[in-house]
């Protein structure tokens, strides 16, 4: 059964659960006290500039690493746990740098990778195909080229069908119809029930795909939500333009004048207004009785990135 990550089922634990998470390289604190729930079915997307700390947290979710301090569980299961053995082959990871052996083929990889993992080896002619790359499967991987080494590492972390997937850059080198075929892909995926962390440097790529985004700086979680949620805490103002004949700006710009707080200035096909949120229907409300003189209206919410680099300042 599906499971709404926005409605978890709090009998269950989480997918992922970080309690106070540290880890320290000497003076370097690459994760500093991250707290960080996941919930069964959600989609997370995990952002921050090279060296907030994104790596070497899926490092310690995958038990590659120790943490310094701090409580880290997958399933219900600590990463230093004896249970953990158990629960991490029904982890899938695709790390940011893909290596692959270069003398096998397609098929041979990911057969290798799959008795690595106790994986059927059944899976694998389907993975492949599932990856777009059916046709590809005998050729030898020295000949694919970055997008296709891609999928096949993306193949490679959905052999065993795993329950959690982290996935480190997972589009870096693909075309744009690969990457919307891997994001349907992660629609099936989450159908199915499997719970998602992905990071990715693309901030658009993320903004209508992901169901919460963590935003990590200097190894702290900087803010946590939905990106409506994360555009309400920026408490950035709103873009309308506003599409009008020269003859009616006038009377346009008077209406305006009598709500607080914002500006406005003139464009070729009209008026520009940067407007506070809260000051959002108090514009429209003035600009009702300009009527048919009003041609059209545009409301642009701040993108994910004026967002990020504002919520990443806090």
């Amino acid at each position: 059964m599906t499971r709404n990550p926005q409605n978890p089922d709090l009998s269950d634990p989480p997918a992922i659960e970080v309690r106070g998470a540290h880890k320290h390289y000497g003076a370097l604190h690459a994760v500093d006290g991250i707290d960080l729930r996941v919930e069964r079915g959600e989609i997370c997307g995990l952002i921050g500039h090279n060296g907030a700390g994104k790596s070497t947290l899926f490092k310690l979710i995958l038990g590659l690493v120790s943490a310094t301090a701090g409580d880290i569980r997958v399933g219900g299961a600590s990463v230093q746990g004896h249970d953990f053995r158990a629960a991490r082959r029904h982890v899938g990871y695709l790390p940011e740098n893909v290596v692959l052996y270069d003398n096998l083929n397609g098929l041979e990889t990911l057969r290798f990778f799959a008795r690595l993992k106790g994986a059927p080896l059944t899976q694998c002619p389907t993975l492949l195909e599932r990856v777009g790359l059916a046709d590809a499967g005998n050729r030898a991987v020295r000949e694919y080229s970055k997008g296709m080494r891609q999928r096949l590492g993306f193949a490679q972390a959905l052999l065993g069908e795993p329950q959690v997937l982290l996935l480190d850059e997972p589009t870096n080198g693909l075309d744009p119809q690969a990457i919307r075929d891997f994001y349907a892909t992660l629609r099936e995926l989450q159908a199915g029930g499997v719970t998602i962390v992905i990071t990715s440097h693309i901030l658009a790529e993320l903004q209508e795909r992901v169901d919460r985004l963590a935003i990590l700086a200097a190894g702290k979680l900087q803010a946590l939500g939905s990106v409506q949620a994360l555009r309400e805490q920026a408490n950035m103002p709103l873009t309308i333009n506003l599409t009008l004949a020269a003859a009616d700006r006038p009377a346009a710009l008077r209406a305006l004048a009598a709500v607080p707080g914002i500006t406005q200035a003139e464009t070729p096909e009209g008026l520009h207004v940067n407007c506070p949120r809260g000051s959002k229907m108090a514009v429209l409300g003035a600009l009702a009785p300009l009527g048919a003189a009003l041609q059209d209206l545009q409301i642009q919410e701040p993108s994910l990135e004026d967002v990020y680099f504002d919520l990443r300042k806090g």
